[in-house]
């Protein structure tokens, strides 16, 4: 899967967590499977824009604001991953 698809995962987990939720919980919220939502914080499934706006809903934060902290974990995760292979050579 793409950085972003993984890290999309990583901000919904820790904001699931901050709330002290289960991903069952989360479902409830978010009106989808609490299979699927597993499937997303694993980074496993690319989730649709209208099941991100969900997701995001149920999180109490803006799509964009969920967005864009994706895409600012996507960015340091590709950092660190050119610093290590800068390291390796």
């Amino acid at each position: 899967m793409t950085a972003l698809v993984e890290s999309l995962g990583l901000v919904v987990r820790q904001l699931r967590e901050a709330r002290g939720w289960s991903q069952e919980q989360l479902a409830e919220h978010s009106d989808l499977n609490r299979s699927y939502v597993g499937e997303i914080e694993r980074g496993r499934t690319i989730a649709s824009i209208v099941t991100v706006e969900k997701l995001a809903r149920a999180l109490g934060i803006s799509l964009p604001v969920l967005l864009a902290d994706c895409e600012h974990i996507a960015q340091r995760r590709q950092a660190q991953h050119i610093r290590l292979a800068a390291i390796a050579c």
